[in-house]
């Protein structure tokens, strides 16, 4: 795998918590006995390393010959024998002959591990430098676990006042080891939250908004599919946590949008404002998106443009009015539409556009630019669905739309400013749910999520996938998503798509099948130095505390006052519980 580090500071080198490493009492493990760069090496354990307290995922530390320090994953734990025939007539272990067993170990019978390098240290103290793993350390040099500090100084938090620390979880080996993202990396390339359903990808990815919000990494936009985000995230047993918009210190730095307002109430769940769009707002691509999910033959939706090219201000009130007009007649004399096609148009498309009431045959304003205009100003908007989360066309088309004309309008942004005419356009992030459905293999090529993949940051625009099924992306936008935080997977499918474009996957596959079922995932790409297995940090008041105070110096009480005040939609709420 490449591994791009952080930057040029030396993790091995003294630091605030950390010692010359030279002089840390270390844990040995065994020795290097063979290998491969391409498979990792392998260490056999010496007699009075007990095998059962290593786990897949822990770190490694093997000091070469040359003075390298080699820094690596373990992917397998074994077991092996100087004699195959101690599998077949194992000793009797019963009572007194335990002691013909310890005998064994370490001798005739002992643990194999084998480790993925990942980074190499040259020279020492403060003139050693980090690099990518390019060879492997010598038969025989020393194995050791690796040190709280030396794992601590590899995800430091970089805090120098240029990157952006993220603290998104501890060691596994060690939960005083706290783990960093550096956050303007994050959100320099498109990022994905992977995981089964039921793993927390919901618990991670609220907090790490959070940060990029709070930080100031970038702006922004946040399909809320299930109402999570904004003001209120649902956990299980029906408690209650603290959403984006109840995080004091970020809270005016939030704006959330509507798109069912009664929902909205139920919920107790205060907006700025509810989305109205007109028909004449829509675009044909808009709705070709849905193509396959509304049965639309490519001749009819061929015939979307024809109707947009002829009325270009009220193309779709000609399709959805109750009987063909002059206007309409004159196409199907003319031979321009049939009226088989127009009828079957119009009945598809009006089966998802009549139950949707958020859309309007006018609209007095228009909102999309009004969301534009917020995000061009550094704040954020999450665009809560209410009760049309759970109907996917729905949530396609306004998340295809929106989408479509923000990136627009960040290409005329940066091309101006590349030009003289304007500045540069803050960082933007738009995080989306069941993101296959916009970056399936078949029309990837043509969504503007799966261009927003592949441009990286050209535009100043990146993605944050939070999907269950990485397998139905397609491989070229996997291959462009810089930083990938995997939780639980069951499916090999999945798995395999998880690994898309990284050398050494089938090492880290075997890590990935270890972890538990929540609140671990494996991190690996941009935003680290190297993969990393992480206990990721719980969602509690914990974290809540850490958005306690806004920038304006209000405490907690006094700023959920007056965001309330200031809120839309809903007067009359009591103060909200922090959790359930």
């Amino acid at each position: 795998m490449a591994v791009e580090l952080l930057d040029s500071r030396n993790p091995f080198a003294p630091a605030d918590k950390a010692r010359d490493f030279d002089s840390l009492t270390r844990q040995r493990l065994g020795i290097v006995v063979g290998g491969s760069l391409q498979e990792g090496v392998v260490i056999k354990l010496d007699p009075k390393t007990m095998i059962e307290g290593l786990a897949v995922g822990s770190y490694v530390t093997i000091d070469g010959q040359t003075g390298k320090k080699f820094f690596g994953i373990v992917s397998d734990i074994s077991l092996d024998s100087a004699d195959q025939n101690v599998q077949k007539m194992p000793p009797d272990i019963q009572g007194e002959n335990d002691f013909i067993a310890q005998v064994y170990r370490g001798t005739a019978v002992f643990g194999m591990l084998h480790v993925k390098p990942m980074l190499v240290a040259e020279g020492s103290g403060a003139n050693a430098t980090i690099k990518p793993v390019k060879t492997v350390p010598s038969h025989f040099v020393v194995a050791y676990k690796s040190s709280p500090e030396e794992v601590e100084s590899i995800f430091a938090s970089g805090d120098d006042g240029t990157t952006k620390p993220y603290e998104i979880g501890a060691s596994v080996d060690d939960e005083t080891v706290k783990i960093h993202l550096n956050l303007e990396r994050l959100v320099e390339r498109s990022s994905a939250i992977f995981g089964r359903s039921g793993t927390g990808k919901t618990f991670l990815a609220l907090p790490l908004l959070a940060s990029v919000i709070r930080q100031e990494a970038a702006s922004t936009l946040i399909f809320d599919m299930h109402n999570d985000y904004g003001w209120t995230l649902k956990g299980d047993k029906n408690r209650k946590f603290k959403g984006l918009k109840q995080l004091n210190s970020i809270a005016h730095k939030v704006i959330i949008v509507t798109l069912d307002e009664e929902s909205s109430r139920m919920r107790n769940s205060p907006y700025e404002f509810a989305l109205k769009i007109g028909y004449d707002q829509i675009e044909p691509e808009d709705l070709e998106m849905l193509k396959g999910i509304l049965a639309l033959s490519d001749v009819q939706a061929n015939a979307l443009f024809t109707l947009k090219h002829r009325f270009p201000t009220d193309w779709l009130g000609k399709l959805m009015a109750e009987e063909a007009d002059d206007d309409i007649q004159a196409l199907f004399d003319g031979n321009k539409l049939t009226e088989s096609t127009y009828f079957a148009m119009q009945r598809k498309i009006g089966r998802l556009l009549r139950k949707l009431d958020f859309l309007r045959a006018e609209a007095a304003d228009n909102l999309v630019e009004r969301i534009l205009g917020h995000l061009t100003r550094g704040e954020n908007v999450v665009v809560e669905f209410g009760r049309y989360g759970n109907d996917l066309p729905a949530y396609i088309f306004v998340a295809n739309l929106l989408t479509r004309r923000i990136h627009a309008r960040y290409v005329q942004m940066k091309e101006r400013a590349e030009g003289g005419g304007g500045e540069e356009p803050k960082p933007l992030v738009i995080a989306i749910e069941e993101a296959h459905k916009f970056l399936e293999p078949d029309v990837a090529e043509y969504t503007i999520f799966g261009t927003i993949a592949r441009e990286l940051r050209k535009y100043n625009v990146t993605l944050l996938i939070i999907d269950q099924r990485p397998s139905q992306i397609s491989a070229e936008v996997m291959s462009q998503i810089g930083t990938r935080i995997t939780c639980a997977l069951s499916d090999e499918k999945d798995i395999a798509a998880v690994f898309t474009g990284i050398s050494g996957s089938q090492q880290l596959r075997s890590v990935l099948a270890a972890l538990d079922s929540k609140q671990q995932a494996l991190i690996m790409g941009h935003a680290v130095p190297m993969p990393i297995v992480v206990q990721t940090t719980t969602y509690d008041d914990k974290i809540v505390a850490m958005y306690a105070v806004g920038s304006n110096g209000r405490t907690s009480d006094e700023q959920a006052d007056r965001n309330r005040r200031s809120m839309r939609g809903n007067t009359n709420l009591k103060s909200d519980e922090p959790f359930g």
